[in-house]
């Protein structure tokens, strides 16, 4: 009975041992997963102008909505929509018969008060009246003139003028219609220059000056920048949001910005600085730091490794013991095939970043210039993983990218 006990173990254990042969064979045979398909692209230095970016809204330099202050029936309107107007030009006429009648009347009064008062002059000279009928006479010009000069006040009333140079909006009222006193009539705008104006936090005001050189960059006109002056700063700072108002001037002699429309600012502050440039999506952002991935060869990997090994055990006064390693190396000889050593295989690597432009961040430590680095498909990489290099769709690294429509 043990003898069978003991047979049965034993082919237990045969079997048992030739399917561990044959797993641990099918492992050793079997090929490495296929190389991770990545984009790259090498680190370069690229000059940088410092600046403060902001959203901002234009404004015209000069802009009214147009009214009367007095009611009347409109007899004629003397601008069309998106006339261009001069200061002081004649825009609408409001009914003013019964006014300019008024107006002859009293210049006819004032014209005997002269003759009445020149009259005076004379006989006082030769004593003939008392200087109390000349006081008289000299009351009723005065007044008289007086009269005649509301009356052509109330008489300018009727009419609306350009008080400034600029653009008319749209125009809807006609002949014949009948205005109330405050009725908007037509909107004026002044667009060239035309102002901007945006917020920064208060942080920024030591970088601000008047004088300053600006960009705009608006929806409407993609690929055109628009240049400008930051033309003041208030005094103030808001206290619910800490920011402060600034104020640009912005030359506009085709007249294509209008008033309201909103603008990406761009202020430049201090010199130009170099700063080495990757894409944005080159840096992976990690809880204890920010790294990339660095393509190298498998042999140029290796020797990274035996470099750092060796400069970490000189720090901590511990010379590397090849034997024992290469003792361990031979005892495990099953890991399946091995790189080439011209193989390309990824290390990650710390960086520091600094300021962003568009979609690019300068990277201030941790990389060499001209060093190639992994641009998308770092999700399933590590250190020592190889890739493929496939570089036919790059991500966006532009500087000032706009909008895409699709």
């Amino acid at each position: 009975m043990i003898v069978m006990i003991v047979a049965v173990l034993g082919l237990v254990a045969v079997i048992a041992g030739i399917k561990v042969l044959s797993i641990m064979r099918m492992i050793a045979a079997s090929k490495p997963p296929p190389p991770a398909v990545v984009s790259t692209a090498k680190a370069n230095s690229q000059d940088w102008q410092p600046e403060l970016r902001a959203v901002g809204t234009l404004r015209a330099v000069r802009g009214a909505d147009l009214a009367l202050d007095v009611a009347g029936l409109v007899t004629r309107v003397n601008v069309k929509s998106g006339d261009e107007v001069r200061q002081g030009q004649l825009l609408l006429q409001l009914r003013d018969s019964e006014d300019i009648a008024l107006l002859h009347q009293l210049e006819a009064a004032a014209a005997l008060a002269d003759v009445t008062f020149a009259r005076a002059r004379d006989q006082l000279a030769v004593q003939v009246i008392s200087k109390a009928d000349y006081d008289q006479s000299a009351a009723d010009l005065k007044a008289k003139h007086a009269a005649v000069t509301q009356q052509e006040v109330n008489v300018a009333k009727k009419q609306l003028r350009a008080p400034f140079s600029g653009r008319a909006g749209i125009v809807t009222i006609n002949p014949g219609a009948y205005l109330n006193p405050g009725t908007t009539i037509v909107t004026l705008q002044q667009l060239d220059p035309i102002y901007v104006d945006f917020h920064l936090p208060q942080k920024d005001l030591a970088e601000l000056r008047t004088g300053q050189k600006l960009t705009l960059g608006l929806d409407a006109f993609p690929g055109r920048t628009f240049g400008g002056t930051v033309s003041a700063i208030s005094p103030k700072v808001d206290s619910d949001t800490r920011n402060v108002q600034v104020e640009a001037k912005v030359p506009n002699p085709d007249r294509v910005l209008t008033p309201g429309m909103f603008a990406s600012v761009s202020v430049e502050v201090g010199s130009k600085q170099r700063h080495l440039t990757l894409p944005q999506t080159a840096v992976v952002y990690n809880p204890y730091g920010e790294t990339v991935f660095v393509v190298l060869t498998k042999a140029e990997a290796d020797r990274r490794q035996a470099a750092e090994a060796a400069a970490t055990a000189a720090a901590n006064d511990d010379p590397p013991k090849e034997k024992p390693q290469d003792q361990r190396a031979a005892k495990k000889p099953g890991k399946g095939p091995q790189l080439p050593p011209d193989a390309l295989v990824v290390q990650q690597t710390f960086v520091t970043t600094g300021p962003t432009r568009g979609d690019q961040v300068a990277i201030l430590k941790g990389l060499d210039e001209g060093v190639e680095v992994v641009t998308s498909g770092q999700i399933k990489l590590k250190s020592g993983a190889p890739i493929r290099i496939d570089n036919s769709v790059q991500p966006a690294n532009s500087p000032n990218p706009t909008p895409q429509e699709h």
